[in-house]
């Protein structure tokens, strides 16, 4: 199991992170997903319901060159500033909060992916065959923790990494990291900054290895995946709260894949290294 010692971040690329999870993040909720690059407001006291959805087009799986219209669900429920659980950023305490620090446990669930269509759950438009003969990657719980802080006059920057080990459709390691910058412009909060993520070889190879059998189901070349850099990248999205209670969010992607996943033949042959999102998302919380 071998991860990158460096990031090639030679090239930074427009990305935002998953932004399903930016519409409450206005509303006082910052636990990150994908990890957000958003402001964080103070959070209501006790437990707070949101529920979200939002439109999403996206590459059908990492390394696609073909696009999906998915509807992503938003379903979070949080007990303050301390305990959080959703879809899109896992379950997870903030058992350290203080001085600008956050840092506790986290566990995510990882969809997996299809060969029939790709790797979102939620698609209602599009998919892609390019994985048939593949088999099926099975969903993942991915168990860890994360640590983030705080900086600046205003704590305008956010520095935050997140490490996870895979139990289930992958049993690989994925470490995360970003830096972001918040700044409003009237109501509107705006983010932005780089992110990065490494994995290990057994996530590199369930998704993005070759084996014999799948080379010779699916007529693609056989690729033995290594751990390294997965993809890198820089995050933008646009947080308008409509009322203390909701917010629609407008983000954009533009994901680049590390030469490790790039190399595999499966990206070679019937995918792509540029990965180009664009969606919204609409969030309204209830008092519990």
């Amino acid at each position: 199991m071998k991860l990158a010692r460096e990031l090639n971040l030679r090239v930074l690329i427009a990305v935002v992170a998953l932004g399903l999870g930016q519409a409450s993040h206005a509303q006082g909720n910052d636990a990150a997903g994908r990890p957000p690059v958003s402001g964080r407001p103070a959070a209501p006291e006790g437990w707070t319901l949101t529920l979200g959805v939002g439109p999403v087009l996206s590459p059908a799986w990492q390394g696609s060159r073909d696009t999906t219209l998915s509807l992503f669900p938003d379903l979070r429920i949080n007990y303050g500033d301390t305990f959080f659980a959703s879809v899109p950023e896992g379950i997870g305490l903030n058992a350290v909060n203080q001085n600008g620090w956050r840092a506790g446990p986290v566990v995510k669930i990882r969809f997996g992916r299809k060969e029939s269509s790709g790797g979102s759950p939620f698609i209602i438009a599009g998919g892609s065959d390019a994985l048939r003969g593949l088999g099926n990657v099975g969903a993942a719980a991915e168990v860890g923790g994360f640590v983030e802080k705080r900086l600046g006059a205003r704590r305008e920057w956010r520095v935050r990494s997140e490490v996870r080990r895979g139990f289930g459709g992958h049993e690989g390691v994925v470490a995360e990291g970003s830096i972001a910058y918040q700044l409003r412009a009237g109501r509107a909060i705006i983010n932005i900054g780089p992110r990065a993520t490494i994995v290990s070889g057994d996530y590199m190879q369930t998704y993005f290895g070759i084996d014999a059998g799948q080379s010779l189901r699916s007529g693609i070349s056989p690729y033995d995946a290594k751990g390294g850099l997965l993809s890198y990248g820089v995050g933008s999205s646009l947080i308008r709260p409509l009322d203390s209670r909701s917010a629609i969010t407008v983000f954009a992607a533009l994901d680049r894949l590390g030469d490790e996943a790039a190399k595999s033949s499966l990206v070679r042959e019937r995918g792509r290294k540029t990965q180009f999102t664009i969606g919204m998302a609409y969030g309204f919380r209830f008092n519990l």
